[in-house]
């Protein structure tokens, strides 16, 4: 099936997210004469898409169809005027901006009518990334496939049926690849405290993480907890070990704890 691309974008903010995305759109198969980006500050990257096509910082800005915001969510106020030359009628916004509710970004853009709030995650950069949405009433069928087009390019892409349920998304898997890479580090630090050197503990926890990562991705159709049951032999030492991740305090306790706390800060950063 052929994407629903729109045929007039602009990329509001290039970082590494929104570099990602349009990396992602590219490939995709999105007409490179159909993006312009704003970037004060474009990498060596956005800045050679130019030669390709891609609109950087345009002199001119017209209407588009559709308006992706990339920028820090502290820079909405500083930047909101210097998008609404883009706006026009039955324009959608699409935002990646943690904690900006729909009511909040509308206040900024008085043009914006259909809004799309969606929370991608860094693998994005390679394709691997998942996102989830929440689409305004206003948003049209079109607008939606816009929306599937534009995030299915970098990776899955689900439909929330709660704007609320974005602040869970941001702390579940907005900022679940650093709690994997956290995790990482913290195997090869207790690598290291059991003797190993460091060069080899590093190894071997980024090569443990990234090896299960393939081999649950690879059993799609099985649960992580049958895959985790399948390596742990009843009083083996993956028994000993799992017997203090999943004690009271454990690692579950933990990850609900921290999911909390983003799921706060995500909140704290609305208005």
């Amino acid at each position: 099936m052929m994407k629903a691309w729109p045929a007039r974008l602009v990329l509001v903010g290039a970082g590494k997210m929104g570099g990602a995305m349009a990396k992602g759109w590219l490939e995709g198969g999105l007409d490179p004469s159909a993006l312009a980006v704003v970037e004060p500050s474009p990498s060596p990257e956005i800045e050679a898409l130019a030669a390709r096509g891609v609109d950087i910082n345009p002199a001119d800005p017209a209407p588009m169809d559709v308006l992706v915001l990339a920028v820090k969510p502290q820079t909405l106020d500083a930047v909101a005027p210097n998008i609404e030359p883009f706006s026009r009628e039955g324009a959608l916004v699409l935002s990646i901006l943690a904690g900006k509710t729909i009511a909040n970004l509308k206040a900024r853009l008085p043009q914006a009518r259909a809004v799309v709030r969606a929370m991608p995650n860094t693998p994005a950069a390679i394709g691997r990334g998942v996102t989830a949405a929440f689409a305004s009433p206003e948003a049209t069928e079109e607008h939606r496939r816009w929306c599937e087009a534009l995030l299915e390019a970098v990776g899955a892409f689900y439909w929330l049926d709660d704007e609320a349920a974005i602040d869970a998304v941001t702390a579940i898997s907005g900022g679940g690849p650093a709690y994997v890479f956290a995790l990482t580090e913290a195997l090869a630090t207790a690598a290291e405290r059991l003797g190993l050197a460091p060069d080899l503990a590093m190894k071997l926890a980024r090569g443990t993480v990234e090896g299960a990562g393939a081999l649950m991705r690879r059993e799609s159709g099985m649960a992580p907890a049958v895959l985790r049951r399948a390596v742990t032999s009843p009083g083996g030492t993956t028994a000993a070990a799992l017997a203090v991740l999943q004690g009271e305090g454990g690692l579950e306790d933990l990850m609900v704890r921290a999911a909390a706390a983003g799921r706060a800060r995500a909140a704290e950063m609305a208005g």
